[in-house]
């Protein structure tokens, strides 16, 4: 699937949804299906910096396109990165760069958090990004 068809999905998938209490429930959901990440990697340079709760991200490149794993230890924030990781493992680090990430705005997820959580948002997109761009 490309990153377009991800994108438009997300989108999809949460227009389902009248109410942010539903949309929390589905984070949530995506939070507790999201893989299980090593204690061994729960490192201190995995940690993403300026979010309130710890999270942890790390990425490995596969013929050409990064894949990322990450856990949280606050299950919204956990169903967040796993939203971001869904969208974005899976695609060249150029693709992920050049990307607007303009898909969180269009869903209302940044306006929809408390000022700390739509903090540590911004600290995973900008994560991600640096990544991608081999920073």
């Amino acid at each position: 699937m490309s990153l377009e068809e991800k994108k438009q999905q997300v989108i999809e998938d949460f227009s389902m949804y009248e109410e942010w209490l539903d949309k929390y429930e589905y984070l949530i959901e995506l939070g507790k299906a999201l893989e299980p990440f090593p204690e061994s990697e729960k490192t201190e340079d995995r940690l993403i910096k300026g979010c309130q709760s710890r999270v942890w991200l790390s990425s490995e490149i596969k013929e050409g396109k990064l894949y990322f794993k990450a856990d949280s230890d606050a299950i919204i924030t956990k169903g967040i990165i796993s939203l971001l990781i869904d969208v974005y493992s899976g695609h060249t680090p150029s693709e992920i760069a050049a990307d607007d990430f303009g898909f969180v705005a269009e869903i209302g997820l940044k306006d929809n958090l408390s000022p700390t959580r739509a903090n540590g948002l911004v600290s995973m997109i900008e994560t991600i990004k640096k990544i991608a761009r081999g920073e």
